[in-house]
Parts: C-alpha cells; sequence; structure tokens
C-alpha cells in the first residue's frame, strides 16, 4: 500500500513537472518566440516522462500502473485549473 501511493505522488509530480515545461514550451511558441531554450523546453517535455517511467520501471515496476495513473492525472487537474484561471481573468 505503501509503495501504491508513493508510486502515486512520483505521478503527480513528475506530472506537474511536464505540465510546467509543455506551458513554457507552447507559451514560447505560440508568442513566436522560438529560441534555443524553447527546443530545449520541447525535448525536455517530450523525453520527461519516459526518463521517470523508465526510472520508476525500474524501482517499482509492479506499481508502474499508478505512476501513469499520477502523471495523467495531475495534467488534466492542472490544464482544468489553468483553463478556469485563464477565462475568469479574460471575463473581468
Amino acid at each position: 500500500m505503501l509503495i501504491t501511493f508513493i508510486a502515486i505522488i512520483i505521478g503527480i509530480i513528475a506530472g506537474i513537472i511536464q505540465f510546467y515545461l509543455l506551458q513554457k514550451f507552447t507559451g514560447a511558441v505560440t508568442m513566436g518566440k522560438i529560441t534555443n531554450k524553447t527546443v530545449i523546453f520541447a525535448i525536455t517535455q517530450f523525453l520527461f516522462p519516459f526518463a521517470v517511467l523508465v526510472a520508476c520501471a525500474f524501482l517499482i515496476g509492479d506499481k508502474l500502473l499508478w505512476v501513469g495513473i499520477g502523471i495523467a492525472s495531475s495534467l488534466i487537474i492542472c490544464a482544468i485549473i489553468r483553463f478556469i484561471k485563464v477565462s475568469k481573468s479574460k471575463d473581468k
């Protein structure tokens, strides 16, 4: 049970980090500021979940599904929160 909880926490933290990287990348691309930093954000954002999942596969292989659930759920929750914040700021 404790390992399952740790796997979910690792997934949630990884999802939040991935959302931050994705937000930085899409913000720079939307503004048209494609620099070396933007390319690094793109590559890191793409490879980060693979690195987390491979590391967890070696350490806690039987709970890998919970890490994936944590990543996916935190990405969805972060996107919903961001959408609500942006839509409320446009209303004012």
